[in-house]
């Protein structure tokens, strides 16, 4: 009985790839696991203007991971976050992967598991921010829309 690769799987690598475990989810998480996430961001979000200060918060406290960037973004987006993680001195990787689309945008992951539940970080204090702004418009929406097509 033979305890290392034999022939057919030295055969079989060749032909169909190197065997990965759930290739999947490392695909859709920028190659990595989900379970070694600390934080996530979607494309949609890291197109926006504001920096998600729960990012920058994970960033400070898990000064041993690294940040994995979706390639597919534009660098002016990805680039206030590339600032961010120079500054806590954390290792950044853009990932391009031309075979596979994924919705994330950016992840913060550890070599090893972490099983964080959330990930995601949520729009609602966002939303609430839009909304004060707006209120404090004169008329609320009323204003913002005349300051807008004025």
């Amino acid at each position: 009985m033979q305890n290392g690769p034999n022939l057919e799987d030295y055969l079989n690598q060749g032909i169909y790839g190197k065997k990965e475990i759930n290739p999947e989810e490392k695909k859709k998480f920028l190659g990595t696991f989900r379970e070694r996430i600390v934080v996530a961001l979607t494309v949609s979000q890291v197109y926006k203007s504001t920096i998600y200060k729960e990012v920058e918060q994970e960033m400070k406290k898990n000064a041993k991971a690294k940040l994995l960037l979706n390639g597919s973004v534009d660098y002016e987006y990805l680039s206030k976050y590339v600032k961010i993680a120079n500054k806590y001195n954390i290792p950044f990787t853009i990932v391009e992967n031309k075979e596979h689309d994924t919705d994330i945008g950016l992840v913060l992951a550890h070599d090893y598991a972490v099983d964080k539940e959330n990930i995601f970080v949520s729009d609602e204090s966002e939303s609430v921010t839009i909304k004060d702004n707006l209120d404090t418009t004169e008329n609320g929406v009323k204003g913002f829309l005349k300051k807008l097509f004025s």
